[in-house]
């Protein structure tokens, strides 16, 4: 960051530590930013800068991203969406690859013919050169219109030259090992797709998971064997045994997918243990070729919730089931799906996980996925190394390798050796296939040069990359002893290589003239996990002045969180009559609940609205029961029950209880130096013929609550950890959707505003908030029905 014309540079250090100081600085109101790296295909950091009165900020961040080749090319990822005309902008990509580009390619979802001569490509032996600079009239929507269409993705595909199925670059102790052979014949696959049918999968998911399916069975070779499993809390196959991908049993699968539909509830063990015995059996009985692949693909968007529904109890079932003979990969769709639970499950059997987002290209993500895993052309590939010339590799076997795609080996070259044989192992489609190369080394050849960038040594750097993902990973699988040294080292190595890594974050810190700070934060965004993005950003770290906790409305629950600077809200949907408990401390002895009314009579086409009309609070300690309705306030001490009306301002003073009736607007009161809260009266005209007059629940000075306090609101007084990321436009602008990580969950949430009515009685003040859809489902502790209460003066 460059403040006033003075640079200050970042430095990694522990999260924890980093947190710290980032947290520090925005509870005492420095100006503070953060930026996280996050996003669908890319490394894309979201930067939020405070900029100080009179000053000026300059914000460079320079990043280093391991491309990974997938369907034979790299991909490099731009989110472009400035949303308004810009005078010079510019995307230039200069790419260097020793071993030369074989091709290179730029594409754009937003370009059209006039916008398509502002985009270069050239390729000059090992160099190549993308520049997309776009005048003014061709970023034009229109001819004369003032609004951009630059919106949308911009992306850079290359290859480069393969001479020979490896190559090797060593470079000061370290060498890098791409490997990627040239086309060679498939491999049979025998494949069981696992297919969530669940209630929740109904409508457009389900609608976009047969698309996929349905283009997959499309592409499957005839070699290959195959079979479709569909569940719920329980589940059918659609053969007894794998069946080989002939056009008629491609037609009756086509026909047995487009009979699924969503029913139930999810029962996620049984099917998988069945998809194993229907591989078991297959080759038990020599029913799949000998030389083949063998693989489950699990496509969910829930949790298990019926049959074995303990996570790590179904990670052992299935583990225990495959015995390492079968690579099962887990499809999360959505963001309510388990992602942790299935990223463990996919690791611990030789897959991946991936998430599958619900865009409108939710099934060509899926029919993405099958691509990558479409041709495997090399089963159990052991990469071999001397033991007296190199140490500390990365992983070097694999359990398959797919066209298209790339293998990656890293490790330390020993002193005093002047070259290494390396052997590569493999069993293809019809017999072993075996490559070796000879490496000579030197101290610094022509490669390193040009390797040589700001960062320090390429091959030194990529290794410890690798080192820290897989050490990452393992953390996964392991035993408490072990997740400890695990992360131990991945730390070290994070620290040591400065990595931001989800051990580490970047810290850049300024002290100001007048003594404040300026701080900026990198935090790694990892799969499964989901980085906090600010909404809206240029609002992020100013000093808060911000609601408390209440509860108003049809009933519309709003949650400061003001180290976020934000606030959540939620709906509670029940019917009238019920009871809700909103706050309740055992260890304070304080209680509130709200009884709800609905209207008179519900207006054509709508839903019976509900609204708190009446309200309890108890404090057992001083013995003291208050209850308001839209017509009372009655406060019941022992024996001594006193009633005030809205018709006037009314008020009690005693020792350590106080409350002030005010005339048709609210009552306020507190309990000494612990709780005070305020009751708003909601009037509707006289006689409306729908609408009743209604109650609105605020608290003040919740903090004083012990740690133990719970209840609807009171779970929340003591602060909430949540992160918001994957912004994305709706039809209503003002109303985005995100993806909100809280509690180990991934919930999607929509950007909104709920009102305020202490300060403005009549009108209120809009308060913007993330709105949890589904009764707070995943935000609130258990479910909504759990605080439901039989008496208005109860504790739960």
């Amino acid at each position: 960051m460059i403040i006033d014309e003075v640079t200050y540079t970042g430095v990694i250090k522990e999260k924890e530590v980093a947190l710290g100081q980032y947290l520090q600085a925005v509870a005492s109101g420095q100006t503070a930013g953060l930026v996280r790296a996050s996003g669908r295909n890319t490394e894309k950091f979201t930067v939020s800068v405070n900029v100080a009165p009179e000053s000026q900020v300059t914000f460079e961040l320079v990043y280093e991203e391991m491309l990974k080749r997938r369907l034979g090319k790299y991909e490099i990822f731009f989110k472009v969406q400035p949303k308004t005309l810009i005078t010079k902008y510019e995307i230039e990509v200069d790419i260097q690859e020793p071993q030369g580009i074989s091709f290179l390619d730029a594409q754009a979802s937003f370009l059209t013919n006039g916008v398509l001569p502002a985009v270069k490509k050239l390729i000059s032996g090992e160099k190549g050169h993308v520049s997309f600079k776009p005048t003014i009239d061709q970023q034009r929507s229109c001819a004369n219109c003032e609004t951009t269409l630059l919106n949308g993705d911009f992306t850079v595909t290359y290859d480069v030259n393969r001479e020979s199925p490896g190559n090797i670059q060593v470079v000061n102790g370290y060498f890098v090992h791409f490997f990627a052979p040239p086309k060679l014949p498939s491999v049979p696959k025998n494949v069981v797709y696992v297919i969530d049918r669940s209630g929740s999968m109904w409508g457009r998911k389900m609608d976009q998971t047969k698309e996929a399916l349905l283009r997959i069975l499309d592409d499957t070779p005839e070699h290959d064997y195959f079979n479709i499993i569909q569940f719920d809390d329980s589940f059918i196959w659609w053969k007894y045994s794998l069946v080989q991908a002939t056009p008629e049993n491609l037609k009756g699968a086509a026909q047995f997918v487009q009979s699924i539909y969503a029913r139930s509830v999810t029962n996620i063990n049984d099917p998988l243990l069945m998809a194993v015995n229907l591989l078991n059996v297959a080759h038990s009985t020599m029913a799949v070729p000998e030389r083949s692949v063998s693989i489950i693909v699990l496509l969910t968007d829930g949790q298990a919730n019926t049959g074995e529904s303990n996570p790590s109890k179904i990670q052992e079932n299935v583990k225990k089931a495959i015995q390492g003979r079968y690579t099962l990969y887990t499809l999360g769709f959505g963001y309510d799906v388990d992602y942790p639970f299935l990223e463990k499950l996919a690791l611990e059997n030789s897959g991946i996980a991936r998430r599958i987002y619900e865009d409108s290209d939710a099934a060509l993500q899926l029919k993405g996925f099958y691509n990558e895993i479409a041709n495997p052309t090399l089963i159990n590939i052991e990469m071999q190394y001397p033991e007296n010339a190199v140490s500390d590799l990365t992983q070097n076997n694999f359990r398959q390798y797919y066209e298209g795609s790339e293998i990656v080996v890293a490790g330390r070259v020993k002193d005093n050796v002047n070259s290494f044989i390396v052997d590569v192992k493999a069993d293809g489609a019809y017999s072993p296939m075996k490559y070796r190369e000879n490496i000579p080394l030197q101290n610094e050849d022509d490669v390193s040069k040009k390797q040589k960038y700001i960062f320090g040594d390429f091959t030194e750097r990529l290794w410890a990359y690798l080192t820290i993902q897989q050490l990452l990973e393992k953390r996964i699988s392991a035993n408490p002893e072990e997740f400890a040294s695990l992360t131990a080292e991945a730390l070290k190595l994070s620290l040591k290589f400065k990595f931001v890594t989800p051990l580490t974050s970047m810290v850049v810190t300024a002290q100001e003239e007048e003594g404040k700070q300026d701080m900026f934060i990198a935090d790694k965004f990892v799969e499964g996990q989901s980085p906090y993005v600010p909404y809206p950003v240029a609002k992020l770290f100013y000093p808060y002045q911000g609601p408390p906790n209440f509860v108003d409305s049809d009933p519309h629950f709003v949650i400061n969180v003001p180290q976020m600077n934000d606030s959540l809200c939620f709906n509670i949907q029940e019917k009238p009559g019920m009871i809700l408990n909103l706050i309740q401390d055992k260890k304070l002895g304080i209680s509130v609940n709200g009884q709800l009314i609905g209207n008179k009579k519900t207006s054509k086409g709508k839903s019976n609205e509900t609204y708190f009309g009446r309200i309890g609070i108890v404090n057992r300690e001083m013995k003291i029961r208050i209850e308001v309705t839209t017509d009372t306030v009655t406060v019941m001490n022992r024996k001594i029950k006193k009633i005030f009306t809205w018709k006037k301002t009314s008020s009690i003073s005693e020792e350590g209880f106080n409350l002030v009736v005010n005339k048709r607007s609210n009552v306020t009161f507190s309990f000494g130096e612990g709780a005070t809260f305020v009751i708003i009266l909601h009037e509707v005209w006289k006689n409306n013929p729908i609408h009743r007059d209604f109650l609105g629940f605020y608290t003040l000075d919740d903090h004083t609550f012990s740690e133990g306090v719970h209840g609807l609101l009171g779970q929340f007084f003591h602060g909430i950890n949540y992160e918001i990321s994957n912004v994305n436009k709706t039809d209503n602008p003002d109303k985005p959707d995100a993806t909100m990580k809280v509690k180990n969950k991934l919930l999607t949430v929509t950007r909104g505003a709920q009102k305020d009515y202490r300060k403005d009685h009549k009108n209120g003040i809009k308060i913007p908030c993330w709105f949890v859809h589904n009764n707070g489902k995943g935000l609130i502790d258990g479910t909504h029905t759990d605080y439901i209460v039989p008496d208005i003066f109860s504790f739960r």
